[in-house]
């Protein structure tokens, strides 16, 4: 391998546990979460900086629809990143606070919260569209079944997740506020975001071969396969969300519940409103 696909490889994952860090807010607290935004906002930058023929190579060539995807996918990507990580320096208090007060502080946090979230999202997809490079190596077809069937049951238990904590309204500007658990293992966040960002590779990755099948003879049932999959995916969490919000919701389950809990105990969900406001 050469020297600067290991660089590349190297950075690439020093971006995805970055960024699985910088979404375990409630881990790393405000300090680590700040400097955490500005390295990655640094890796992007080298990331940008090594992948550079990509944007030479924008204009050349025809584009079907997966090359449409996949331009579309990187070009929110980075936009996002930037948005986000500006958004971040508006509202730090240890980086970078010299930028504080540009925009209004409600406006902004609001921004980086949505921001953030699509960013997330959109990394798990980028990530999907080079799954073919891990596919390609598994050579065995009983492999490839296997590796098929882990990618789903977590992509359903991710996307599951993803639901759970309403992260679509922080994504749609409908809360302008991030709940978070404190009291829930640190290992645990860490490993539930991981999910998350595999379930979005995965949809990624089915909607990229879907998209490759429909322009190649012969291909358009696998194609349809692949949609399936991924429509069988995001339905199995919308049924195990709605299902599980259903049990929580019963009454007797409220009432046993509230039975176990105490007002004295610490409340596990809470608001995050950036210091700064109280001086508004």
């Amino acid at each position: 391998m050469k020297q600067k696909t290991i660089v590349k490889r190297v950075i690439d994952i020093a971006l995805t546990v970055t960024l699985l860090l910088l979404m375990a807010f409630q881990v790393t607290e405000q300090l680590a979460h700040e400097w955490l935004g500005i390295t990655m906002f640094v890796l992007t930058i080298v990331h940008q900086a090594l992948n550079r023929r990509f944007y030479a190579a924008v204009f050349r060539g025809k584009y079907d629809p997966l090359r449409i995807f996949q331009l579309l996918v990187n070009v929110l990507l980075l936009l996002s990143f930037v948005c986000t990580a500006l958004s971040g320096m508006m509202m730090s208090r240890f980086a970078t606070p010299f930028l504080n007060g540009i925009l209004p502080s409600s406006v902004v946090r609001q921004g980086h919260l949505a921001l953030s979230h699509w960013s997330f999202a959109l990394m798990g997809v980028h990530l999907g569209l080079h799954f073919g490079i891990i596919t390609a190596k598994l050579k065995n077809r009983a492999a490839k079944l296997a590796a098929c069937l882990v990618m789903t049951g977590i992509s359903v238990c991710g996307f599951y997740l993803f639901f759970k904590a309403n992260y679509f309204d922080y994504m749609l500007l409908k809360n302008p506020f991030a709940f978070l658990d404190y009291d829930k293992a640190w290992w645990l966040v860490i490993l539930e975001n991981l999910a998350m960002l595999l379930a979005w590779a995965f949809a990624g990755f089915l909607f990229s071969l879907f998209l490759r099948g429909i322009v190649k003879k012969g291909k358009k049932k696998a194609a349809l396969l692949f949609a399936a999959l991924l429509a069988g995916v995001i339905g199995g969490a919308v049924v195990l969300n709605t299902a599980l919000n259903a049990r929580q919701t019963n009454p007797t389950a409220a009432w046993s519940t509230a039975q176990n809990s105490t007002t004295q105990d610490r409340p596990a969900f809470q608001a995050i409103l950036p210091a700064f406001e109280a001086s508004e």
